[in-house]
């Protein structure tokens, strides 16, 4: 009798050991089963917004865009410069030739000319950048447009920014204003932000594509009678090898145009009203707020889709056949703004 009852006064007192250690809740036992759920914060490294390259320690990063007008026409080449730009938007101007907006961040050039004037088009695809804008002169009724859209401008004939510039021995006018980007860099703003990033940029080594994409290693372009364009895509490099009217277009000091990412954005033109340059040709104006047809060429590949910019303000986007944003290389991009109705094509 008494050993049952010592068994079964132990038995409970177990029983009540257990309990006490399971109801504890912050007890040790508790403690040393729970595991901590560890959570880790990745930082993305700093990248240039408009070509998606690393940019980490680069002192570049955090300054504005420079957009400077370049004159493309024969007796302007070779240019000097272009292989600094981030982004170079080709517009068709008057008497069918066309003229650069060199879009600069990244890089820097000591040489950068001829600049020449700026034109109607100019305001509303500059003016999501942000950016101090470089020109030589130009209508009244130009400039103010320019004024208008808030753009902080750098006129060669201001007094106050006519140090950045100079003429250029050897160089009949009006093809020898030039520059340097450090100059021009030099009258920016206090403040000046650096430009929202442009495209959607693949990882590095992920391949180019999207709905739709088929091969392509060149592009045939007819902007006008004095500026037609040939693009031949370069595997070693994976660049796009640019030829103007049939000659290939390199820049002073050596080195041929070619960007990684080539964009066909197909705009319709219209005639500057009252508006023509000193032979009497019109005045073309890029209509880019709107929606229409687009081509982007990379690695080897091209993606025919379309394009969007619902406002002056808003930057354009390229969309794919199913609608999904074009991711673009990491690199330069040349932007062709292409009259629509004219003759590019793909092979």
């Amino acid at each position: 009798m008494i050993r049952r009852h010592l068994s079964a006064l132990a038995a409970v007192a177990v029983l009540g050991l257990v309990a006490a250690a399971c109801s504890s809740g912050g007890g040790k036992k508790a403690a040393s089963t729970t595991t901590a759920q560890a959570t880790t914060t990745t930082t993305e490294p700093p990248v240039f917004p408009l070509t998606g390259l690393p940019a980490a320690g680069s002192p570049n990063q955090s300054r504005p865009a420079l957009v400077v007008k370049i004159e493309n026409v024969d007796a302007a080449r070779p240019q000097a410069g272009l292989l600094a730009a981030d982004v170079v938007y080709e517009e068709v101007v008057e008497g069918q030739q066309s003229r650069l907006i060199t879009v600069f961040q990244s890089k820097d050039t000591d040489l950068l000319g001829p600049v020449r004037s700026v034109r109607p088009s100019d305001p509303p695809i500059i003016k999501p950048l942000n950016p101090l804008f470089a020109f030589s002169g130009g209508t009244a009724k130009f400039k103010n447009m320019v004024k208008a859209a808030g753009i902080d401008d750098i006129d060669y004939e201001e007094a106050c920014c006519a140090k950045a510039y100079y003429r250029r021995p050897g160089r009949g006018a009006p093809h020898n204003v030039y520059s340097s980007t450090g100059r021009l860099y030099s009258l920016a703003a206090p403040g000046m932000a650096p430009p929202p990033k442009m495209f959607d940029f693949l990882p590095a080594g992920q391949p180019f594509g999207g709905a739709g994409a088929v091969p392509a290693t060149h592009l045939v372009e007819d902007l006008g009678l004095l500026c037609k364009a040939d693009y031949t895509y370069d595997p070693p490099t994976q660049t796009w090898k640019r030829v103007s009217n049939g000659s290939p277009q390199v820049v002073e000091g050596g080195g041929q145009v070619a960007p990684t990412n080539v964009v066909v954005w197909f705009v319709p033109y219209t005639i500057s009203p009252g508006d023509v340059d000193p032979v009497g040709e019109p005045v073309s104006v890029a209509q880019v707020v709107g929606t229409g047809d687009a081509w982007v060429l990379s690695q080897g590949q091209v993606v025919k889709g379309h394009w969007s910019k619902p406002s002056p303000d808003a930057q354009v986007t390229f969309t794919d056949a199913a609608g999904a944003p074009i991711r673009m290389a990491q690199g330069t991009t040349w932007i062709e703004m292409q009259p629509t109705g004219t003759a590019a094509t793909t092979s």
